[in-house]
């Protein structure tokens, strides 16, 4: 009999953490473990310059799909990260990808591999893997098999730890594995299972698997449940009460003790969990039969089960492995594109997204272990990609593993002593990660070495004038981290600033290398200043308000780079200038001391490195809020409607809840537990909505939250028919009453609008995270109304080219130059036509920059250059602006069109007109 594994046990071998070889020459037999990504590297690893968007198109159109090494770094004695850089063509465009690898030496005493699993390394409770690898003390980790979103978090295929079976492989075609032997020799092979239960009079009957989930079977006679007629153990390395969840079939349960039948359960489930020195059979049908007829409480019984190659046709003894994780289709067979096991529609095979995968050097020295990000400048990968890549890489036998929002890796920078991201997700830029079924986790099991090394530690991107805190960290001889104070550590910078103790200030943008020296080791760190020319988009928030007298506000300052990089920018970095108002800006914090007199508007402008973004604020601060509904009278009938079909529930005016005993809200109760993908209950406002009086600015409410995660939503239909969704709690991770504010000025509303339902969501993606019944309610909502910013009505402008006069709503004004015309292109003097149309311009003769202001936009040109800054954004053009006997001209269309105004050609009498 075969012992089922215990938490215990599971755990053994796992709190100590992998060292990696002296030299990188002493490396000789190796696991690598690799991760493709689109994704920005967010870890504190020595950054590295990628090539430019034009190198990579130049390059990409030349040649096929190749790999670039950009950078290495020792994790561990044993275990290194790579990165790549995978430059090809698609669809006659260049794209690129980030590969990130971890390789492991097997031949290294020091390292080891393993499965990791859900929360406290259990199966049906999924988890992520940052949390696997602080769980497990792991160095590194990536996700590893498929598992089906809706169900408990198991693996499809088999999962072994330390040579004990934890699942065993579902009954689907074409589904390979991976594994190392005790030799820690690495296989990927396809298996079956092979197992029976033996009771005391000798009697069998087959075994269908071990701590599996329900799902649907791929056999010779068409699709079946797995649980039908079937005699299935769950060990207490299954974590819930439900063996498993959405069965369809009524259970008979076994509890066996140390051999022996000590409960059974006709027609139901035992209660609780499973004990460690035992193991439940679940039977149902035919299986049940047999439990009445051949199990009694008292009597022995044992199971015996083995693993079947279904390549070989051999039988292997489950506890022969080491390790074994299951996973997808073959990618690479004998180092060449292998033909795919199994249909890849299922995993979005052709499309270009985040991607995991592992395989082995020829030799079977080396294990790569692979994740493609899907982020920024990144671009994911097809299989048919992912595939050439791994050959690139020289992996003789690859195969595919559980990718999209579940691709991650986690891994331990050099020195320090806990691991975190590598690269960012495809769910989100920051730490948003996807619980998982399980993942494959690298540890240390080195002794304490002697030290080896230091390196510093810091933000790759800074700001001129805004100080950046570096750290000094140090590692021993196996390339683990040791405690170092580092209070003798100097630091110092090539160029581009200074330090002062350990913080870095900039003076200048561009690129620099940092030096900490203590005793007689040192480190470098490239850091990069940026640069304004470097910015895409900058934001103030608030982008728009109202202001008085005495009001602060807090003006963080974010900007968007050309490589799709966010960031923060130091408050010290920014430069301000205030209009239309007295005070001052302070640690990011505006402070009116007055509003000019007679001003309708005012304005703060932000500005770093040349490149500026504002904040526009109506002068009068007479913001008036109105109750539009606090449910006491409802004279419309409000509706409750389910998505997908069978979603339940109900959408009713209550009154008494907890915390509100006296007033009335609309509650809304759901129950997502059957049906697939995504998920919604709808509280539907009336036959066609509920309108919104006048032109609010943003929406109050109070929310009882039931702490499901879900969201809560409001669809919003506007006076143009466009739909806008409203996110009033995203998500819902507390319980109780809660204010929550909506702010109106960024969505594009075309008013009147009117809303027509309020909804729970429970979309497909990160969905195992979510509750899938509660209810929450939704009261008191308001709509804030203010005097928004004003724009000065437009003259009418008519100017005729090379005279120097025009009319300005009929009147005969003079020009200080003509309106000309070049290779097609109409050029007017900006400052005339800024001042026709209530604008302000401001010239910087040093950059030779245009600033103009006009209601709540602002426009930024330079002469001779290709683009223009609107309202923070920075827009490509095909003209620029010119200048004629120091007169600045402007192309007419694009800055008319910019700010909102029409222009007409009359090519008959050469006249422009402006309006």
């Amino acid at each position: 009999m075969r012992k089922p594994l215990k938490r215990s046990e599971r755990r053994k071998g796992m709190e100590r953490n992998v060292p990696a070889p002296k030299t990188l020459a002493a490396m000789k037999k190796q696991i690598l473990i690799v991760t493709l990504s689109g994704a920005l590297l967010v870890q504190p690893f020595v950054p590295l310059s990628l090539p430019s968007e034009g190198q990579v198109a130049s390059a990409a159109a030349a040649q096929s799909p190749a790999v670039k090494l950009l950078d290495e770094v020792m994790v561990t004695s044993g275990a290194k990260q790579q990165k790549y850089l995978w430059t090809s063509t698609r669809s006659s465009t260049a794209v690129q990808a980030n590969v990130y690898v971890l390789e492991v030496d097997l031949s290294n005493p020091y390292v080891k591999l393993d499965v990791m699993s859900g929360k406290n390394s259990t199966v049906a409770s999924k988890n992520t893997v940052t949390n696997m690898v602080a769980e497990t003390k792991a160095v590194a980790g990536i996700n590893a098999d498929f598992f089906i979103m809706t169900a408990e978090g198991v693996g499809m295929g088999p999962q072994i730890s330390n040579g004990n079976m934890v699942t065993t492989p579902s009954v689907i075609n074409g589904m390979y594995s991976f594994s190392l032997d005790k030799n820690r020799t690495p296989e990927i092979d396809n298996y079956a299972f092979d197992g029976k239960v033996t009771s005391e009079s000798g009697a069998t009957f087959a075994l269908s698997g071990i701590n599996k989930t329900n799902y649907t079977m791929d056999t010779a006679n068409g699709s079946q449940r797995s649980h039908v007629n079937a005699l299935y153990m769950y060990t207490s390395a299954w974590a819930t009460t439900e063996r498993p969840q959405n069965s369809a079939t009524l259970p008979t349960e076994v509890l066996v003790r140390n051999g022996v039948v000590t409960q059974i359960q006709e027609n139901g489930s035992l209660p609780g969990t499973v004990p460690e020195d035992g193991y439940i059979l679940r039977a149902h049908g035919e299986a049940a039969k047999f439990v009445r007829e051949n199990l009694a409480i008292g009597q022995r019984v044992t199971a015996d089960y083995s693993l079947v190659s279904l390549t070989s046709g051999a039988k292997k003894d489950p506890a022969a492995f080491q390790m074994m994780v299951g996973g997808h289709t073959l990618l690479v067979d004998n180092g060449k594109e292998a033909v795919f096991t199994r249909d890849i529609s299922g995993v979005s095979g052709n499309s270009a997204v985040a991607r995991t995968a592992i395989g082995y050097s020829r030799d079977n020295k080396k294990l790569y272990l692979i994740t493609v990000e899907k982020q920024g400048s990144s671009s994911g990968m097809t299989l048919k990609e992912l595939q050439s890549a791994m050959v690139s890489l020289g992996i003789w036998k690859g195969l595919n593993l559980d990718g999209g929002g579940s691709t991650t890796m986690v891994t331990r920078p050099l020195g320090d002593f806990a691991a975190g991201l590598t690269h960012a997700t495809s769910n989100g830029v920051g730490t948003s990660q996807r619980a998982v079924a399980n993942g494959l986790g690298i540890y240390s099991i080195a002794p304490q070495g002697e030290a080896k090394g230091i390196r510093a530690s810091g933000p790759s991107a800074v700001f001129v004038k805004g100080p950046a805190e570096f750290s000094l960290k140090g590692y021993d001889t196996y390339y683990n981290p040791i405690r170092f104070e580092g209070a003798n550590a100097t630091w110092s910078a090539k160029s581009l600033g200074a330090f002062s103790g350990n913080i870095f200030t900039a003076s200048k943008p561009g690129k620099t290398t940092l030096t900490v020296k203590s005793g007689s080791a040192s480190a470098n760190m490239d850091v990069e200043v940026v640069a304004g020319g470097q910015i895409d988009q900058m934001t103030v928030s608030p982008s728009s308000g109202s202001i008085a007298a005495g009001a602060t506000i807090n003006l963080p300052i974010k900007v968007k780079l050309n490589d799709g990089r966010e960031l923060t920018v130091p408050a010290e970095s920014v430069t301000w200038e205030l209009k239309g108002m007295k005070g001052r800006v302070k640690d990011g914090k505006l402070t009116v001391d007055s509003v000019d007199q007679g001003a309708a508007n005012a304005y703060a402008i932000a500005s770093y490195d040349g490149y500026a973004a504002m904040a526009a604020f109506s002068a009068s601060n007479s913001a008036t809020s109105k109750v539009w509904e606090d449910f006491e009278k409802v004279s419309y009938p409000i509706t409750f409607k389910g998505n997908p079909f069978g979603t339940v529930g109900s959408a009713v005016i209550v009154k008494g809840i907890a915390g509100r005993e006296n007033s009335s809200a609309l509650q809304i109760a759901y129950d997502f537990t059957t049906g697939a993908g995504g998920r919604w209950a709808y509280a539907v406002l009336g036959s066609n909505g509920r309108s919104v009086e006048g032109k609010p600015v943003s929406l109050t409410a109070s929310v009882y939250g039931d702490g499901s995660k879900n969201w809560l939503r409001a669809e919003v239909s506007d006076a143009a028919g466009k739909v806008h969704y409203l996110d009033l709690a995203r998500p819902l991770d507390w319980t109780g009453w809660k204010d929550v504010k909506v702010d109106l000025g960024k969505l594009g509303l075309s008013y009147p609008i009117s809303i027509k339902q309020i909804y729970v969501a429970n979309p497909e993606s990160g969905q195992e995270e979510r509750a899938l019944t509660g209810q929450v309610a939704i009261d008191d909502i308001k709509f804030e109304y203010q005097n928004a910013v004003t724009t000065p009505p437009a003259s009418k402008i008519e100017l005729t080219i090379g005279k120097r006069s025009a009319a300005v709503n009929g009147k005969a004004t003079a020009l200080d130059a003509a309106p000309i015309v070049l290779n097609g292109t109409t050029y007017v003097p900006l400052r005339f036509v800024s001042d026709a149309i209530g604008g302000q311009v401001n010239w910087d003769g040093r950059s030779k920059r245009v600033n103009l202001l006009r209601g709540n936009k602002m426009l930024d040109l330079w002469i001779g250059r290709k683009e223009v800054v609107l309202n923070g954004s920075r827009i490509k053009t095909e003209v620029s602006p010119i200048e004629r006997s120091g007169r600045t001209l402007v192309p007419v269309r694009l800055v008319s069109e910019q700010l909102g105004l029409t222009v007409t050609w009359d090519n008959k009498a050469q006249k422009v007109t402006i309006q």
